[in-house]
């Protein structure tokens, strides 16, 4: 099965001289990104939700075979957590539609402050239709549970799994894929420091588990301090033989 390895965003300035030569304009970050990567992970739309149109323009604009990730706005997520969604999902629908065959997974991260509401979580995903592949990040505790896994294999919605600080790291495959992002080794702050050789071997030993199992997998390093992102990306992709 495939295994898709990015990072979380391309657009930073101090990925310079680590992924971006000097001087190379922001307006062309994406295209010599999708030059080293097969597919990434959208975070810009968790603050300001795109229009239809900037969708169709990725479609338009991303190289064959390119998948990319979406995370969920905020104002779903975390202004109303996952009530009334239906205004957004039809947004979201209607854009996911204009992404075409470059879609890869929605990402839906709750706040922390979110406890497990099983309910509410099951309304949400029965409003989404069953084409648009879902991934939840859970970042309160009390969501893992066994009702709440049984939720997620009952609509086919993956459970996120998480490595960084004070984060969980629950290896559970509720899905046909596998969805793990990746927010750095650093025990104290999220985002910080860079995966050791051995950390990337253990994970592609996990992946490499889940892929023969006839699972997809989608992999995203979020820890783009100092271009860490890339680097760890490039070395997991090496020791998976992922091209």
């Amino acid at each position: 099965m495939a295994i898709h390895i990015g990072t979380s965003g391309w657009s930073y300035d101090h990925w310079e001289n680590v992924l971006y030569p000097p001087g190379l304009p922001a307006s062309k970050r994406l295209s010599h990104y999708t030059a080293r990567f097969t597919t990434v992970e959208l975070n810009a739309s968790f603050y300001r939700w795109p229009r239809d149109t900037t969708f169709a323009g990725w479609r338009n604009r991303l190289p064959e075979g390119f998948a990319m990730s979406v995370k969920a706005p905020r104002g779903l997520t975390h202004a109303k957590k996952l009530y009334s969604p239906e205004v957004w999902v039809e947004r979201i629908v209607r854009c996911w539609h204009e992404l075409g065959d470059k879609r890869a997974v929605f990402l839906v991260q709750l706040p922390p402050d979110f406890a497990r509401d099983d309910a509410r979580l099951d309304y949400f995903l029965t409003a989404l239709p069953p084409w648009i592949r879902v991934a939840v990040e859970f970042r309160h505790d009390s969501w893992d549970h066994p009702d709440t896994y049984a939720l997620l294999e009952r609509h086919q919605a993956a459970y996120c799994i998480m490595s960084g600080a004070n984060l969980p790291c629950i290896l559970r495959a509720t899905a046909p894929f596998v969805y793990i992002r990746l927010h750095g080794p650093d025990h104290q702050h999220l985002y910080g420091g860079s995966y050791s050789d051995g950390d990337l071997r253990w994970w592609a030993d996990r992946i490499r588990e889940w892929s023969g199992s006839s699972k997809d997998v989608y992999a995203y390093f979020n820890n783009d301090g100092g271009g860490n992102a890339v680097r760890n990306a490039d070395t997991l992709r090496w020791l998976l033989g992922v091209e």
